[in-house]
């Protein structure tokens, strides 16, 4: 049997191993809007951040005691889930605010084909958030 949704989103569970770095990124410098806090049910206690994406929710979770990290960086260091995409219409001004906080960024802003143009940063933990704009 296939899957029948009840939501036309993803969501998204992002381990992190400092909550005010991950909020920094992602609250206030993608503008993801901050529903708020919950302590996490599972993993010997920590706090789960909701942020608003769109429709998606991505849960930024700090555990009280920092997991060992996965293989980050380039895309193709590992399996699995490698990156977050993120659609959005003002890449260009992102991505100068992102350079001015010193974010890494992975990709710069590059038309990959008529009308599709990309980028990719590093959040503060070494994952990867792409973000795109169909013209």
């Amino acid at each position: 049997m296939t899957i029948e949704l009840g939501n036309d989103s993803v969501d998204l569970g992002i381990v992190v191993s400092d909550s005010d770095s991950a909020l920094g990124f992602y609250r206030d410098l993608l503008g993801m809007v901050h529903e708020g806090d919950m302590p996490m049910p599972v993993g010997g206690g920590g706090t789960m951040h909701r942020l608003r994406c769109g429709r998606s929710l991505i849960k930024v979770i700090k555990f009280d005691d920092n997991p060992r990290s996965a293989a980050g960086g380039p895309i193709q260091n590992a399996l699995g889930f490698r990156y977050l995409t993120i659609h959005c219409t003002n890449i260009a001004e992102v991505l100068t605010d992102a350079e001015a906080a010193g974010v890494e960024i992975v990709l710069k802003r590059t038309e990959l084909r008529p009308g599709v143009t990309v980028a990719m940063m590093y959040d503060p933990d070494g994952n990867i958030v792409e973000l795109v704009n169909y013209a």
